[in-house]
């Protein structure tokens, strides 16, 4: 296992000026995040290949968000994330296969994103819509070499397993935000290897809190201060054989962020 950090593609800061600061920070690896569309292309990909190239650092994954609405909460989340509400899944579904297509061009084989608020009844009418629509994203990212990976939160670990074996394609996997599972209230997520562990191809380095409102998630905190029990979450990611990247994300700004980020490494680099 090694560290990396999640790196931005916006247009408000080059990607050359992260990756700079990633190996200023001592790490050679990255999931790159893009939810502006309108980056996704060939030139984009093409400075980003430079800066990998440059920088001699690794894109373990690429996190693709979507357009539109999107609210992190209990309620309004329901109606505005990922491919669950009707009025955004075809738009959302053509800007993922879009992504799939970019994270080829950066030759990475991994896609991630989070899927929404999947139903655990399988009978909601909802379901096979969503079901129906992943078979689709499964197939693009199968043409393109790549496999399609769930990011953990917005689902129990029972409803994530159902779906990817409901889709039923062999090129699915998740991408394990242990923090998400405590401020979605979803799931310990080391229990939650029982469930899904063997599907796991990425790890985000993470913390946070249980929510205690009804309506809001949980905070995140620093990591090494949430309820994410690290050391047992890297032995058992071990026992399952998982040798990939985790990925420190500390969703704040500034010059916080950075010292987070740095302690976060530290104790990851002791557990490893």
């Amino acid at each position: 296992m090694r560290v990396g950090v999640m790196v931005d593609l916006v247009r408000e800061r080059t990607v050359e000026e992260q990756f700079a600061q990633l190996r200023e920070l001592g790490m050679d690896n990255c999931q790159l995040v893009c939810w502006d569309r309108s980056l996704l292309t060939r030139e984009t990909a093409a400075r980003v290949n430079e800066a990998v190239s440059r920088y001699e650092t690794e894109i373990s994954a690429f996190w693709c968000g979507w357009e539109g609405p999107r609210d992190w909460n209990f309620y309004e989340g329901q109606l505005t994330l990922g491919l669950v509400p009707e009025a955004y899944r075809f738009r959302r579904m053509e800007m993922l296969m879009e992504g799939s297509d970019f994270a080829s061009w950066i030759h990475v084989t991994d896609l991630v994103t989070h899927v929404g608020y999947m139903p655990e009844n399988p009978y909601d009418p909802h379901y096979p819509a969503v079901i129906a629509c992943l078979k689709k994203i499964a197939q693009k990212c199968a043409q393109n070499g790549q496999y399609f990976l769930f990011e953990t939160g917005q689902e129990t670990p029972i409803t994530l397993l159902r779906a990817i074996q409901d889709v039923g394609a062999d090129n699915l996997g998740i991408n394990l935000d242990p923090a998400n599972l405590v401020m979605y209230g979803k799931a310990n997520p080391v229990d939650a290897l029982d469930t899904f562990g063997t599907y796991v191809r990425g790890v985000h380095g993470k913390d946070g809190l249980y929510p205690t409102d009804g309506r809001e998630l949980g905070p995140e905190v620093p990591l090494g201060e949430g309820r994410v029990d690290y050391p047992r979450l890297i032995a058992r990611l071990r026992e399952l054989g998982y040798d990939g990247a985790i990925t420190i994300e500390r969703e704040i700004s500034g010059e916080e962020q950075v010292r987070d980020i740095i302690r976060a490494k530290e104790l990851l680099d002791r557990l490893i």
